[in-house]
């Protein structure tokens, strides 16, 4: 649609990440149901938007250097459709426009998030749907969670709204990148060392600096495999009027109301553009990858971990390896 596109993004605090790291079904789809439940409602409100919006998200769990970082990247059409008027209960016969470069206070946004999330976990905790282990396992007791979750109220949740796409051609190479990316990408894995996994990463409190990082080939296993998601799990959702229900009808609506011609169709395979040399290519960086990851796992089989007794605990890992050739297959290349 030729709108201004925006890019909200929402975080978990590490409190919060650590209970979901072991109900990541659970507290993953909260996290989805929070931010998609704030941006309609600050949208909504009349003293803000005051409109029906739309909103794809896509769930990413890493940090830079494979850390549990648990966050939903939302792409937002810089606008929406009016709500319904006494008389006219159908509504949407409007288009409503955000602010050039602005589309709703973050710190608003932030605060009721922070709510609304608490008491979706609250409620989750009270229905039994929350699991507790090891250094948590006392969060099982209400009067626990209940201390545990009372420092959360008063600390500030992570939103920040990135500068908006340049256009829907840039959201679409975003896309394209990212909905079906993994932990890590090939290009940032530089070296297998012995026992040792170098790779790179940006370290945005100097600067965005790229750094090297050297890790245990058991450590880096672990943190890669952090990031497998429950099965059938759905790591990109769609809200409002994006929602799967009613989108092409809303998005025929809205069409009609911007002027905008709908994009065109691709029928058949002979519309389709050729793969050129450089794509042909990330099949072979993934190969790549793929044999870095059997070496990887290959000595974790046959040679004693350096990392300690500790480690050694999470060595058995023959049955992952269907798991890390999957995720470092073609499908998920940069």
């Amino acid at each position: 649609m030729p709108v201004e596109y925006f890019h909200v993004v929402f975080t978990l605090p590490a409190p919060v990440a650590a209970i979901a790291y072991h109900n990541k079904a659970v507290v993953y789809a909260m996290l989805f149901e929070a931010a998609a439940e704030t941006l309609k409602t600050i949208a909504a409100d009349k003293r803000h938007l005051g409109a029906e919006i739309g909103v794809t998200m896509v769930l990413h769990t890493w940090g830079q250097t494979l850390t549990h970082h648990p966050h939903v990247h939302c792409i937002v059409p810089g606008g929406g459709l009016s709500p319904a008027c006494p008389g006219e209960p159908a509504g949407g016969d409007r288009w409503i426009a955000c602010r050039q470069g602005f589309f709703l206070p973050v710190r608003v946004l932030s605060r009721l998030y922070r709510r609304l999330f608490l008491e979706k976990l609250k409620a989750a905790h009270r229905a039994g749907k929350l699991r507790f282990f090891g250094d948590l396992k006392h969060l099982a007791d209400r009067s626990a969670f209940d201390a545990a979750l009372a420092p959360l109220r008063s600390i500030e949740w992570l939103v920040y709204a990135k500068p908006p796409f340049a256009g829907p051609e840039q959201v679409l190479a975003y896309l394209a990148r990212y909905t079906h990316r993994v932990a890590i990408s090939n290009h940032r894995l530089l070296a297998i060392d012995d026992n040792h996994v170098i790779f790179s990463w940006r370290d945005y409190r100097d600067g965005a600096r790229m750094k090297p990082m050297t890790l245990e080939a058991q450590e880096f296993i672990r943190r890669f495999l952090l990031h497998v998601l429950p099965d059938g799990f759905q790591r990109i959702r769609h809200y409002g009027f994006l929602a799967n229900g009613h989108r092409r009808a809303k998005l025929a609506v809205i069409r009609r109301l911007l002027a905008a011609a709908a994009p065109p169709i691709v029928d058949n395979a002979e519309d389709l553009p050729e793969i050129s040399a450089a794509d042909a290519s990330l099949c072979a960086i993934s190969h790549a990858a793929t044999s870095v990851a059997r070496t990887i796992l290959l000595s974790l089989r046959t040679e004693p971990s350096r990392a300690g007794p500790a480690a050694d605990r999470s060595a058995p890992m023959a049955l992952p390896l269907t798991v890390v050739q999957t995720s470092f297959g073609c499908p998920q290349s940069p």
